[in-house]
């Protein structure tokens, strides 16, 4: 008896020294074709994914994928699709591991793949053109609505249908920035999209209106395939509840939804005009002094300023393109407050060296917008309300914490406990996210430009670019 017993615990203990095996990524990402990097289905949008040679890859979607291709420890590769029926195609056939592209939770997709955690939620709104009439009844449209093929859109309307069976639609393959285009130029009368999308597209096409929200808080979702794919929905979720804790889902929100809610037709509008007639007298200057500043944020900064007017004057004595004090002309070297040329060269130089007095607790990616709030208020209130913001037990390193508590410096229950006391704090925080916006416009201006060159390039010019870029791309 004592003899088996001993053979027993024996046994458990060889077993317990038994390396237990760990699951390899291509296990864990597609057990069936054993693939080592995450391939992530995604549609173009400036939300989603955009791929630009100045900034490189951006969008909410491709940031969240990027830490999550880390978190498995594995590379990831971005696949675009040109619409949703090839994404979701992509997905059902294995080219993708998963698909994040702005995609919206609907019962049909919730019977053909497998759903991933909420990243954030959105209202479906009818979309239809400034100058005409404000539709008030779905069912009462004066024209058609088009929509585009595949999408949530679709899900909407035919729940719409049941209430009013002679509601009709069109569906076509084009993405959202097309159809928003098409509904702009008035070639059709209305669309459906959801709320941020529609925000992010007015800083370009300001002639687009929300009209009634047809659908609320719609969750936006990664898919996954329906089949094989547990292991990478258990990774996906422990990823998820780890960053969520982190707080990079709201701050990815802010990063690229926080500063567009605000949307002024008039302003936009001229903005727009301004950057075809009166940035390109001052663009190279631009360009010449922003440094390792994007050339646009500094173009921004003095739109916001000026208007760019060199002329641009105030009655509480600040001047020119950069609106610079006579202080802070004399500390960074401005003889001439009203030389267009010196009035961006130190403007350029006096961001610069708010940036490099703030804490280095700042993340690079954000400390622009503190410099640009410090420009603003001065960089004594940004520091009382980052201490503000420690008290109450949020981020004082994070821009979209801050930017919630600047507007306390207005109140005195807040600003007597600070070192500076009152400042116009909501102010500072509506002049950082109006340079935003106008960022925004500039570098979807420039991206357009760049197409517009592509299309009218001659023939060979494209065909030896295709060559030498099929020369150099790796195989496969």
């Amino acid at each position: 008896m004592i003899k088996n017993i001993v053979i027993i615990l024996f046994a458990l203990f060889l077993t317990a020294c038994e390396p237990t095996k760990t699951l390899q990524p291509q296990d864990i990402i597609s057990p069936q074709l054993k693939r080592t990097e995450l391939k992530v289905g995604t549609l173009y949008g400036p939300q989603i994914y955009l791929n630009s040679e100045e900034l490189g890859e951006s969008g909410f979607d491709y940031e969240m994928a990027h830490k999550f291709a880390n978190y498995l420890n594995v590379p990831l590769k971005m696949v675009p699709f040109t619409n949703r029926k090839q994404l979701f195609d992509g997905l059902k056939t294995g080219q993708v591991d998963i698909i994040a592209a702005g995609i919206a939770k609907t019962p049909t997709r919730s019977q053909h793949f497998k759903l991933g955690p909420t990243m954030y939620k959105v209202n479906q709104v009818l979309v239809y053109r400034e100058g005409t009439p404000q539709p008030k009844d779905i069912g009462a449209l004066s024209g058609e609505i088009t929509v585009v093929s595949n999408s949530s859109s679709v899900n909407t309307l035919n729940q719409l249908q049941k209430d009013h069976p002679d509601l009709m639609w069109n569906q076509i393959q084009e993405d959202n920035e097309d159809i928003f285009a098409l509904v702009a130029s008035g070639e059709i009368n209305y669309t459906i999209a959801d709320s941020n999308s529609l925000l992010i597209n007015q800083r370009f096409l300001p002639e687009l209106r929300a009209g009634m929200i047809l659908e609320e808080k719609l969750e936006v979702v990664w898919l996954l395939p329906p089949d094989g794919s547990d292991r990478l929905m258990s990774k996906l979720l422990a990823f998820w509840h780890n960053e969520k804790r982190a707080g990079t889902i709201e701050h990815l929100n802010e990063k690229y939804f926080g500063h567009v809610k605000r949307f002024d037709y008039v302003d936009t509008r001229a903005f727009i005009r301004a950057i075809d007639n009166v940035l390109p007298e001052y663009r190279s200057m631009f360009e010449q002094y922003a440094g390792d500043i994007d050339w646009r944020k500094l173009a921004a900064t003095s739109y916001q300023e000026s208007h760019w007017n060199p002329s641009a004057r105030s009655p509480t004595g600040v001047r020119g393109m950069m609106m610079l004090t006579r202080p802070t002309a004399a500390y960074v070297g401005v003889d001439d407050r009203l030389d267009a040329e010196q009035s961006i060269r130190g403007g350029a130089a006096y961001l610069k060296d708010m940036m490099n007095r703030l804490p280095d607790s700042i993340p690079e990616s954000q400390r622009i917008w503190f410099a640009l709030a410090s420009y603003n208020i001065g960089l004594g209130h940004v520091e009382d309300a980052r201490r503000l913001t420690q008290s109450m037990g949020m981020d004082p390193s994070a821009w979209r914490d801050v930017k919630k508590v600047l507007p306390l410096l207005q109140q005195s229950k807040y600003y007597k406990q600070t070192r500076y006391g009152y400042a116009r704090g909501s102010e500072a925080v509506h002049y950082v996210d109006s340079i935003r916006r106008y960022y925004d416009t500039l570098v979807w201006v420039d991206n357009q430009t760049k197409k517009m060159e592509i299309i009218e390039a001659p023939t060979e010019v494209i065909a030896e670019e295709n060559s030498a870029i099929t020369q150099q791309a790796p195989q496969e």
